[in-house]
């Protein structure tokens, strides 16, 4: 069955965030930033991955799948052996961290302002919130 092409920014997004799920990432969420003043990129993805090998697996998905639809390829950063890959498409920025990478840099926090989404099981985008408290 052939993935319908996504005609919003954040249909592109919500593809992205599919896709890592496919590849079993999880803790998927999805920030828009489009109200937040001097924000990278519309839309962040973050995953979680619990290996080097998965880490690899889910960006090869998304870079490869986007590339067919015609949106090109990304700029990216972390490629090799690394705990956080970027795939950098100008309005989208993918990040796909080990869970101790995540853990440590904690980029919902730093985006608090953004709105927030999950995934549902069956990949649809659920607004959700995203607590910017510190742990202690």
């Amino acid at each position: 069955m052939a993935i319908p092409k996504p005609r919003s920014v954040k249909g592109r997004a919500v593809l992205c965030a599919r896709l890592a799920q496919q590849k079993q990432a999880h803790e998927l969420l999805l920030l828009d930033l489009t109200t937040v003043e001097s924000a990278p990129a519309d839309f962040f993805v973050i995953a979680s991955v619990d290996s080097e090998a998965q880490l690899k697996a889910v960006s090869d998905v998304i870079e490869s799948t986007l590339k067919e639809m015609g949106f090109g390829a990304p700029r990216s950063e972390g490629r090799g052996t690394s705990t956080w890959v970027i795939l950098d498409y100008f309005d989208i920025l993918v990040h796909i961290m080990v869970k101790a990478t995540r853990d440590f840099y904690k980029l919902e926090r730093l985006w608090g302002d953004a709105k927030a989404y999950t995934l549902t099981e069956a990949g649809a985008a659920k607004a959700t919130t995203v607590s910017t408290k510190r742990a202690i």
